[in-house]
């Protein structure tokens, strides 16, 4: 009963508070300052009492032992948590990022007039994805990966203007799909397989009356692009720059941790722990899933590069940058399933602190786009210094994390070996180039601008205030401790992918 509790709390606490706030929101006008910071003080305590959680069942190896919730359907069919090595690396991003994303957010909202449903839903978040992370097979996962699609519907129709109701709409009908298609790969797992129960290697038996390859391939793919929804795989991806139109801290946690991250970390459970890379590597499936993985890169990172709105061509680099997890899962190796993790990792970092810095801009100024930034680096030299280094380390310059997790992909492609693995290392080259291209640019408008063109404000100083500007400037710091002293992490990872960490 004590594991149980153990378990559940960091999943169920952020569920109760956020349903709290809904309650005690209800029906009530705007609130005035003391009610804002008394929300702000709850909302902090309970995320950060979370993440003390989550860190302590990760550094007292604790969370290995299973906590059953329910069962569904007899013994075979329950729903329970065991934090293993791979949902580990997966929880413990996410419970060290959510804080300064609420630190950021309570900034950003100031005098929004739904506060109170926007942080009740962003902190009944937190406690979803966890339960993804913590998830112990697929039903659970499954299960959950659900529940995030109801969760954060809400947040992406915050403004309730038009924009937001078409995107939050598309947002669901993609999600449905995707589930329906995930669903699928689901049911198969638990007919053909000995347990769903998430084991490196994968779960199938052969042996199993009935059991036909191409069949379970095909389920296979069906569930691949099902839970790639999420993680905004071409050509199911057109949800994601539609969402750009949320609040940015929406947005940023779209994008950097819990929705796309959550995507490629059901895929990577669904490859290595279900299905399994040994049954899925060199066959007709293995190659559609790697050419939809190299066809989405190369589209993100293209149209990020024709895109002008400042948000949207970061929607565009997610989708680009998610698949590079996707890169590292179809390798179907295990350097490949750690480098995948690793990127996991990095991209989180970097895409953040990307999208907090587009969020400081378009708070304080109010300008959108690309061309209208001219001269603003010189009002905003700590935002465009942070957005600088985020976009050095999305193009893998050395002395950046980026550099590491995409020398990783790049070694595990050539691991692979063949046509596959050239044509992959090149498209990775591709997209790098594309990424100096739809990153430096903003930062070279911004710092040299046109002949005559200069950044107009009525201060002299643009800067966020501090509850913004130290998640920014954190998250910068990170990508190049990161880019110099990954060892400890990426050596965790590897004893995860080769499975010493269990």
């Amino acid at each position: 009963m004590v594991r149980l509790l153990w378990m559940t709390a960091p999943v169920l606490l952020p569920l109760a508070g956020g349903f709290f706030m809904l309650v005690m929101g209800a029906g009530k006008k705007a609130a005035g300052k003391k009610q804002e910071r008394n929300r702000l003080l709850f909302m902090e305590a309970v995320v950060l009492a979370v993440s003390f959680l989550v860190w302590a069942l990760i550094l007292s190896g604790k969370g290995k032992e299973d906590a059953v919730l329910f069962y569904l359907a007899g013994e075979d069919l329950k729903v329970f948590f065991r934090l293993d090595g791979a949902g580990c690396v997966f929880a413990g991003l996410v419970s060290f990022l959510w804080p300064f994303a609420t630190l950021y957010a309570s900034e950003y909202m100031e005098g929004d007039e739904r506060q109170n449903s926007f942080f009740a839903f962003y902190t009944m978040a937190y406690g979803v994805t966890l339960g993804i992370a913590f998830a112990g097979n697929l039903v659970t996962l499954y299960l959950f990966y659900e529940i995030l699609t109801l969760v954060t519907f809400p947040l992406v129709l915050h403004y309730r203007n038009r924009e937001s109701r078409a995107a939050s709409r598309k947002y669901l009908y993609y999600s449905i799909g995707g589930a329906a298609f995930a669903f699928m790969g689901l049911v198969f797992v638990l007919i053909y397989g000995n347990t769903a129960d998430f084991i490196l290697g994968g779960v199938l038996n052969q042996a199993v009356s009935g059991f036909r390859t191409n069949m379970i391939l095909f389920m296979y793919v069906l569930a691949f692009f099902g839970f790639g929804v999420k993680a905004a795989l071409f050509p199911v991806h057109g949800w994601l720059p539609k969402a750009s139109v949320a609040p940015t801290p929406v947005t940023a946690l779209l994008h950097a941790v819990a929705v796309v991250k959550s995507g490629a970390f059901a895929i990577l459970r669904l490859t290595y722990y279900s299905y399994g890379a040994d049954f899925i590597r060199g066959t007709w499936a293995h190659y559609v899933v790697l050419g939809a993985v190299l066809v989405t890169i190369a589209y993100g990172s293209t149209m990020a590069v024709r895109e002008a709105h400042l948000k949207r061509r970061l929607a565009y680099s997610t989708i680009s940058n998610l698949s590079y997890v996707l890169f590292g899962v179809v390798m179907m190796n295990p350097l490949g399933m750690a480098a995948a993790l690793v990127h996991m990792v990095f991209h989180a970092l970097m895409k953040i602190c990307a999208f907090f810095c587009a969020g400081a801009i378009m708070h304080k100024t109010e300008k959108n786009f690309v061309y209208e930034l001219g001269g603003l680096g010189r009002q905003m030299p700590v935002t465009f210094a942070c957005f600088t280094a985020a976009g050095l380390s999305l193009m893998g310059i050395p002395l950046f994390a980026g550099f590491i997790s995409k020398w990783n992909l790049a070694q595990s492609a050539v691991a692979a070996g063949g046509a596959a693995g050239v044509t992959a290392v090149s498209v990775l080259l591709y997209s790098a180039l594309m990424t100096g291209v739809y990153m430096m640019t903003v930062t070279v408008r911004a710092l040299f601008p046109n002949h005559g063109e200069k950044a107009v404000f009525p201060v002299k100083r643009t800067e966020p205030g501090w509850r913004m500007l130290a998640p920014m400037v954190l998250f910068a710091g990170l990508l190049v401790v990161f880019g110099l002293y990954s060892g400890p992490l990426v050596r965790f990872i590897v004893e995860v992918a080769e499975g010493v960490v269990v």
